[in-house]
């Protein structure tokens, strides 16, 4: 223990735990992007700590056997004019696992492919499976760690010391590095790099050919300037705008979502914003936050869950007497009624009931050929954006509603749309009354 009274054991105490904080960094850093691929909360945590405890016991392991990591430098046979050591192939491997990994979660976030393990037995697999990379890329690390520390003092001890210290600074920073790679998606893509860069220089080195640390550093630190100036302008973007510019900005992010435009850089970088703001301001009411919602979801709503359905609707059987007709015809209470023989299977069509009232007015037999008017016939598969866009083209308002086997299933207007979007109406059936010479009928003024 005489190092205690040795300030060049000290100082080279303090120089070995920021050394290794810096190495560690790197480590962390690939180690939440590898947490992050997990589902969220409890389970990210976990690897996280599993991981960087891995990491410190692997290093306490290779500073017991201080003499075998300095052996490790030793070459063990040559190729052409290049010498290989242990050492050497381990940095070439593990540099090769990061250029490997590197380049395959770039490319995931590039193309936008995103995992999700909504399955407990498949996040508990893959859970394990990250572990395992972790495990990797810890030992890596680790080597390479223990390999500066032995270069660096003398005292086991204070190796040891150093490397508890950085370790514990590391865990104690994960959960607040794990939250805020969640919250900063291109800061995931600059440390991506990062690790790419560093899995290069670890193959060159382990090939021989030394790379100053100090360019990797200035490279590093130089990303990390301009993305501070990036996050800087994000957040005096988002300060500048108002719960008017969030209102209008988001119904704009809106029109352009449902355009069906994809690979736009500039809306996903205005979603962003607008999420983040109104995920702390009460910029919309509850009810224009579900009126959105069940816009956005029109697109994945079939036409049947809007469709008034089978039961609920009025038809004419016109396989019936005269007489019959004109009395089914006066229960309606509808602008329109369904045409159709026998069963409603057998629909004709839809004919406004203003019509057929004209012919019984003028004393006339009802004549349903000239009244009767062709709909829509959709399947009620069909989504309600479809079906949207079909009425547009459409004389006749209204849509009947067929099953798989053609069969009536319902029918369908512009109002049924509404009432998704905004929810259902009040109908008030309630017949108005005989009072003296006038009518008393609920209603109200706004």
């Amino acid at each position: 223990m005489e190092w205690f009274t040795d300030p060049n054991a000290w100082m080279g105490l303090v120089a070995l735990i920021f050394l290794e904080i810096v190495l560690g960094i790197d480590n962390l850093v690939f180690i939440a992007i590898l947490a992050e691929k997990l589902p969220a909360g409890r389970r990210q945590n976990h690897a996280c700590m599993i991981g960087l405890i891995c990491a410190l016991l692997m290093r306490l392991v290779v500073l017991s056997l201080v003499s075998w990591a300095a052996s490790l430098t030793k070459p063990l046979f040559s190729v052409f004019f290049f010498s290989f050591s242990i050492r050497d192939i381990i940095m070439i491997t593990g540099g090769a696992f990061l250029l490997a990994k590197g380049t395959l979660e770039l490319h995931e976030r590039l193309e936008g492919v995103e995992d999700t393990y909504e399955n407990d037995r498949t996040a508990r697999a893959v859970f394990w499976q990250v572990i395992a990379q972790i495990i990797v890329l810890d030992a890596v690390f680790s080597i390479d760690s223990i390999i500066t520390a032995v270069g660096m003092v003398q005292h086991i001890a204070v190796m040891i010391a150093a490397v508890i210290i950085a370790m514990s600074v590391m865990i104690l920073a994960s959960g607040s590095l794990m939250i805020f790679i969640n919250q900063h998606p291109t800061i995931v893509i600059l440390c991506l790099g990062f690790l790419m860069m560093i899995g290069f220089s670890l193959i060159v080195e382990g090939l021989g050919f030394h790379i100053p640390k100090g360019y990797l550093y200035a490279a590093i630190g130089f990303s990390i300037l301009i993305e501070i100036f990036n996050q800087i302008s994000r957040h005096k973007r988002e300060k500048r705008m108002t719960k008017n510019d969030i209102r209008s900005r988001t119904a704009g992010v809106v029109l352009r979502l449902l355009r069906g435009k994809r690979g736009d850089e500039t809306l996903s970088k205005t979603v962003e914003v607008i999420t983040d703001q109104t995920a702390g301001a009460d910029v919309f009411h509850p009810e224009e936050k579900k009126m959105i919602r069940s816009v956005l979801d029109l697109a994945e709503r079939p036409v049947r869950s809007i469709m008034s359905p089978r039961h609920e609707v009025e038809w004419l059987d016109l396989s019936r007497s005269g007489r019959a007709i004109c009395k089914d015809l006066q229960a309606i209470k509808h602008s329109w009624v369904v045409l159709a023989r026998d069963t409603v299977d057998k629909f004709i069509g839809i004919a406004f009931i203003k019509d057929l009232l004209c012919d019984l007015a003028e004393g006339k037999n009802l004549d349903w050929h000239k009244s009767v008017r062709q709909p829509l016939v959709i399947h009620d598969d069909t989504n309600v954006l479809r079906m949207m866009e079909q009425f547009r083209y459409s004389p006749v308002q209204l849509a009947i509603v067929v099953d798989e086997h053609g069969s009536f299933a319902g029918i369908v207007t512009p109002a049924d749309i509404l009432e998704a979007i905004t929810g259902d109406f009040l109908y008030q059936n309630k017949e108005a009354a005989m009072k003296g010479e006038g009518l008393i009928a609920q209603g109200h003024a706004d």
